[in-house]
């Protein structure tokens, strides 16, 4: 995560790394910065140690900063303002009025401490109503999670922790642990009971478990914060470069050729990061031409330049660019608020009797990845038919795909497909996300066999041919991640595994952002995926893993985003 000197955008969003890393041009940026606020308007105390972004807005009337303690990336701070040692006011943090905190104290991203109130008197408009102020007191070793609001006269007791969303109404003791709005007492925090399913400060639990997440440490929650900050305000940056004006098309990266996944990929990005389309063209333009790609005969995506796809005997092809675009293209016209223009007709056309022999031809017996991808394609491509009004297939071709499913999978591993003595059960694991992803997941169905499933996937996370340090990459990661996550939802087996296995992975996809260039997929031995170098294949996977890797651990809220396209979490149809 190497930056240029000129350029201290990452300590803005991860001041806790400006100590250690900062090079002498970037501290004697930061000693201007804390010279103008010595000079400003109100009286300002800086301790030793301190730091304050330069997007921060800091306006105030008094403010006292304690020795090591920083206001990171667009927090906003006016009032009178007191903190001790070693607190940190994170980015997108809101802190007015009189506030006075001890020492530690951790204020999550996007939260609001707000020392002041407005009169309510019916006589006077909200506007001139007298501002009065009680203030917010918070005392030592204190943990707010993020988008956490805390209101005038509230006193917050040391050693607390506040989960991520709650609304602080009323005083808390010393050593509470509260959440929800208006925020309650879960329970003592030296109390070593968990607390109470989905009251954690990540704000998570699963829908069909009964067990508890635990919240994270303090310090990942802040650099999942932190990192989704910086991921913003670099997502222009990474767009733009893999962005050819010559063309006006994108490619995954700088030297590649444009392609129609580079362009939904880009979607995917900016809807995550942005909430808008990507600003290289106008969002009509960006429905114009995805729409303007499919083939009106067959309903299938060719790639550009390539000539209309032929189906395969059931439907999509059993591989390449045009399968995969059933869901790219028709995901990235989802978020900009599209649709196809067409159905899929070539598989509106299957029938069972065509897909039932074609899906015990597919290759599960070495090449059960290939297998499962077949599958994903296919039930997309029906679920887009759905969407649109149309039949998904022949009638009883959907039925007989989930009976087929359900009939063959393999009850020992939860599995479809064998491990091979090359690469172990990576096709099996690899096969089962792209199987699940768009059948049981996006239909909203249930796995079967979710026990056995997390058996294998966890086994598998042991094998170093593919998990050894060096060799992660993008697809291997969310092809476990994902049927640990799924199968959470209806099971709590070996969660504490699933839940340290998530933490490690989490940490280290952290690192492996490139500043305004986003993420890499990674090393494939067998040549698939780009490879070492930044693009946005590599970023649109990263993102959704690490919210998938936050969720198992319990604190995606941290993240301020969640995945709406490919890698949604909820099913994508209603119901």
């Amino acid at each position: 995560m190497n930056q240029p000197e000129s350029d201290d955008g990452l300590f803005d969003h991860c001041p806790w790394l400006y100590a250690e890393q900062a090079s002498q041009a970037q501290r004697a940026a930061q000693e201007q910065r804390r010279k103008r606020l010595l000079a400003g308007a109100g009286t300002v105390q800086l301790g030793e140690g301190c730091f304050v972004a330069r997007t921060a807005a800091v306006y105030p009337d008094h403010l006292d900063l304690g020795d090591r303690s920083y206001i990171a990336a667009h927090a906003y701070v006016t009032g009178d303002i007191r903190t001790g040692a070693d607190c940190t006011i994170n980015p997108f943090t809101v802190v007015r009025g009189t506030v006075a905190l001890g020492d530690g104290v951790r204020v999550g991203a996007h939260s609001s401490l707000l020392g002041f109130n407005h009169g309510t008197d019916p006589d006077l408009p909200v506007h001139r109503q007298p501002v009065t102020s009680r203030g917010i007191t918070i005392g030592d070793d204190v943990w707010i999670g993020s988008h956490v609001v805390v209101l005038d006269g509230v006193t917050i007791g040391d050693h607390c922790v506040i989960g991520a969303g709650a609304v602080v109404t009323k005083d808390l003791p010393a050593w509470t642990m509260a959440a929800g709005n208006p925020a309650r007492r879960i329970r003592d925090r030296r109390d070593p009971r968990e607390a109470e399913p989905g009251r954690g400060t990540g704000g998570s639990t699963a829908p069909g478990g009964t067990a508890p997440r635990p919240a994270g440490t303090p310090a990942l929650v802040e650099e999942l914060s932190a990192f989704a900050g910086a991921a913003r305000a670099q997502a222009v940056d990474v767009l733009d470069r893999c962005w050819r004006p010559d063309t006006r098309r994108y490619a995954d990266r700088p030297g590649a050729e444009p392609t129609v996944r580079a362009h939904c990929d880009a979607v995917e990005i900016a809807d995550l990061l942005l909430g808008e389309a990507p600003s290289q063209l106008p969002a009509a333009e960006h429905v114009a031409r995805l729409r303007g790609l499919q083939d009106p005969a067959t309903g299938l995506i060719p790639e550009y330049g390539a000539p209309p796809p032929l189906p395969g005997p059931a439907g999509v092809p059993d591989d390449g660019a045009p399968a995969y675009h059933v869901l790219c293209v028709g995901y990235a016209l989802d978020l900009l608020g599209s649709s196809f223009a067409h159905p899929v007709h070539a598989v509106r056309r299957t029938t069972a009797e065509q897909l039932v022999p074609h899906l015990a031809r597919l290759p599960w017996h070495d090449r059960a990845w290939h297998a499962g991808a077949w599958v994903d394609s296919w039930a997309t491509a029906a679920h887009w038919n759905l969407r649109l009004g149309a039949e998904p297939a022949a009638p009883g071709a959907l039925e007989a795909l989930f009976g087929r499913l359900h009939t063959r999978v393999d009850r020992r591993t939860g599995m479809w497909g064998s491990p091979t003595p090359r690469d172990g059960h990576l096709q099996p694991v690899n096969g089962y996300y792209r199987l699940t992803r768009g059948s049981f997941a996006q239909f909203g169905l249930p796995v079967p066999y979710p026990e056995r499933v997390i058996d294998t996937v966890l086994d598998h996370t042991r094998d170093p041919r593919h998990f050894a340090p060096g060799r992660e990459n993008a697809c291997n990661i969310l092809d476990v991640i994902h049927p640990l996550w799924l199968c959470a939802r209806q099971t709590t087996h070996r969660s504490e595994e699933a839940r340290a296995w998530a933490a490690a992975q989490l940490t280290a996809a952290l690192r492996r952002w490139h500043p305004g260039q986003g993420f890499a997929f990674g090393p494939a031995p067998d040549g698939t995926g780009p490879g070492r170098d930044p693009g946005l294949q590599g970023t649109e996977m990263w993102l959704a893993i690490i919210w998938l890797l936050a969720d198992v651990v319990g604190v995606a809220d941290a993240l301020g985003y969640r995945p709406r396209g490919i890698h949604r979490p909820e099913p994508a149809l209603p119901g």
